[in-house]
């Protein structure tokens, strides 16, 4: 995209402050978001993505437990949690999540992701066993488990601190926080999609906290649901204060809103290409967050390859199992090897890096 064209469609001053590394404002996203060529603002998010990462694609072999979607949330765009008893709720034992592991062929398995709903009765003693039982189990796996809403709520049910529970985690084995739960930040718009959940504030400090016990997390905005352009911008100014405070935040995951099978009703969920928009647009906004994620079990495994081009270097990984979106209708309902994860990034004329949960490298250097 010629530099030109660029300032014709109101972008060249964005330009020259993204390329030189300078932060953007509000304004700046706004304009990025009006732009009618979508691919004059995924060119130049690609081209910011290739100064950091040159053509390197990031991918982790995976597996993801969900132990239970059982949830005392009612969160209405999730089609995921259930009532206990109620058809389609299950809870597995520790015997059960450990099969799972163990059933795994790869012998390098990199992040082992545990979420699930916040349950009822599941106490935080639950959650240490299992840390310590998987730590054994996949002693070399980066374990990356928890939404800010699990630790708030399993903070309330033990009557202690977020930090505490954190705390008490991390000794069991928990190297970083899922990303998970932090939806939309903005007051109004969280309380017509989750208000039963912890609020983006307390999200924010949870997140602070666990960074500040040397954990390092994600961190995700579901977009196209009832959220405006300003909300996602405001969402995404939030994140971006929060890492310049406690620089903890490993990789942002942009969720789009799966509309089939939920509550919410109204909403319909983002198009393609306000998909790749908002994608292009998160990574030119959060300089200081590294990694950006295309998460293929979202967005479909074509959407992803695309997304590539425009901001994304991580491809997430092989997943294995995966309930939370898949139950909301996400178009992806299969598995990948690391052979075929690998032929799909060089499909798109890019270089795959295997890496770890901590996006260490793992076979050869990012170029």
């Amino acid at each position: 995209m010629s530099s030109d064209r660029l300032h014709r469609l109101g972008l060249g001053l964005i330009a020259e402050k993204a390329l030189a590394g300078e932060r953007l404002s509000t304004t700046d996203g706004e304009r990025l978001f009006a732009c009618p060529e979508p691919l004059a603002v995924g060119a130049l998010a690609h081209a910011v993505r290739r100064g950091r990462h040159g053509s390197a694609v990031y991918f982790v072999v995976n597996r993801h437990l969900n132990y239970s979607n059982v949830c005392v949330n009612r969160c209405r765009f999730c089609a995921f949690r259930r009532d206990e008893g109620e058809e389609g709720a299950f809870t597995h034992d520790l015997e059960a999540l450990l099969a799972k592991l163990t059933a795994m062929p790869e012998a390098r398995l990199s992040e082992i992701h545990v979420v699930g709903g916040c349950h009822p009765s599941l106490p935080l003693s639950f959650f240490e066993e299992l840390l310590r039982r998987v730590r054994e189990v996949r002693p070399k796996a980066v374990l990356k488990c928890f939404t800010a809403a699990e630790i708030a709520h399993l903070a309330r049910l033990e009557g202690i601190s977020a930090a505490e529970v954190l705390s008490r985690l991390k000794a069991a084995g928990l190297d970083m926080l899922a990303g998970g739960g932090a939806e939309i930040f903005a007051p109004e718009v969280r309380g017509r999609i989750c208000p039963e959940k912890v609020t983006g504030e307390d999200w924010l400090a949870i997140h602070a906290a666990a960074h500040g016990l040397g954990l390092r997390s994600n961190c995700t905005m579901l977009y196209g649901h009832v959220e405006s352009v300003a909300d996602r911008l405001e969402h995404l100014e939030a994140l971006r204060g929060q890492q310049d405070r406690t620089g903890g935040f490993t990789c942002f995951i942009p969720l789009p809103y799966q509309a089939k099978a939920n509550r919410l009703g109204l909403a319909h969920g983002p198009s393609g290409l306000d998909t790749l928009k908002t994608i292009a647009v998160s990574r030119l906004m959060l300089d200081n967050i590294v990694h950006l994620k295309a998460y293929w079990v979202m967005l479909g495994v074509k959407l992803a390859q695309v997304a590539l081009h425009f901001g994304a270097d991580d491809l997430d990984g092989t997943v294995v199992e995966e309930h939370i979106g898949r139950m909301a209708g996400a178009a992806s309902d299969t598995t990948f090897s690391r052979a075929e994860l690998t032929s799909m990034i060089i499909g798109c004329g890019l270089t795959p890096v295997e890496r770890d949960g901590a996006f260490r490298p793992l076979s050869g250097e990012a170029p």
